[in-house]
């Protein structure tokens, strides 16, 4: 077990060691969710008048950005994690992020970024809660490829590129919420 650790602290570099052995041990258990803000795309917020369809409108990963999608793959694999479903946000960062790194996903527009759009928040938020809330006991792990204003929403944390959290379902109150297990910074170029 000892050794599994070494390699994942070396793999994953964990930004919050007091809670490695934690997030080690849900990741090979399952039953979670792993929410990942895309991989670095350069500057802030999307020029005027994007569109989601259309890749040439949009802030998109850099070459870092890609390499680092494709290491945040190569360290699930080494560690001979298996993900179960991957969601991807509609923007082509995200969908870059989780083609690189996990071989494809399934667009969602509920991951989609509600910057600009804050009405959307609140059921956007419910949606991808709700399907948290679905994870049983030692699934594999759910991967939500998304945005920095979803991963806050859900969790509190603000992630930086290529950051994951990683969250178990959770029940407070009579609705769905999630445990936050620990995070996984983006892993660094060797």
């Amino acid at each position: 077990m000892r050794h599994t650790f070494a390699l994942f602290a070396l793999l994953f570099s964990i930004s919050a060691p007091v809670h490695a052995d934690a997030v080690a041990d849900a990741l090979r258990a399952g039953g979670v969710a792993i929410l990942i803000r895309h991989a670095t795309a350069p500057g802030t917020f999307d020029p005027e008048g994007f569109r989601i369809g259309d890749c040439a409108t949009q802030r998109n990963l850099s070459a870092e950005g890609r390499e680092e999608a494709r290491r945040i793959g190569a360290n699930f694999r080494s560690l001979g994690l298996v993900s179960g479903e991957v969601l991807t946000s509609q923007w082509c960062r995200c969908r870059d992020t989780a083609q690189l790194a996990f071989g494809g996903a399934r667009d969602w527009a509920a991951l989609n970024s509600f910057i600009g759009a804050r009405e959307k928040e609140a059921a956007q938020v419910a949606e991808v809660m709700a399907r948290i809330a679905q994870i049983r006991p030692g699934d594999n792990p759910l991967v939500l490829v998304t945005h920095q204003v979803m991963v806050t929403a859900i969790t509190g944390i603000y992630p930086q590129s290529g950051e994951a959290v990683v969250v178990a379902p959770a029940r407070k109150d009579g609705r769905d919420t999630v445990t936050v297990i620990g995070r996984v910074a983006a892993p660094a170029a060797r």
